[in-house]
């Protein structure tokens, strides 16, 4: 197993960004690799930092400005190659459809919830970790 996974944050609200490192520690689950954070607040940053490569799972606030998650997120899954997996932060249960749209691989909701955020965030390391082998 590789040694760290590094997982972008994108949202333009640090307190949401703050929430998302401690809900998934510095190991979301025993059977995935330690997390680095790379932190983002503009859509800019995160096209940066997607181009420099070496990221293993984005998360991305569905709820940020100017740019919410969900296009960022569409953009990336169709304009960046090899794009990673992405967990989406949602305001509420029923924008589940908007996230589809989007292209997510999985949406939570916002507050986060530490132990939800952490399975998911861990589910998508794994999957990463199975394609990448």
């Amino acid at each position: 197993m590789q040694a760290t996974a590094t997982v972008l944050v994108y949202s333009d609200d640090s307190r949401t960004r703050e929430q998302v490192r401690l809900a998934a520690g510095r190991r979301p689950a025993p059977d995935v690799p330690v997390v680095e954070f790379v932190e983002c607040a503009t859509p800019d940053a995160v096209l940066r930092e997607l181009d420099k490569g070496g990221i293993d799972v984005c998360v991305l606030d569905g709820e940020a400005v100017p740019m919410g998650g969900m296009g960022v997120c569409r953009q990336m899954k169709d304009e960046v190659f090899q794009c990673p997996p992405v967990l989406l932060l949602i305001a509420r249960p029923q924008d589940a459809w908007l996230a589809t749209w989007s292209r997510a691989d999985a949406a939570v909701t916002l507050p986060v919830e530490p132990v939800e955020f952490a399975g998911a965030l861990a589910a998508l390391l794994r999957e990463k970790r199975l394609q990448s082998a």
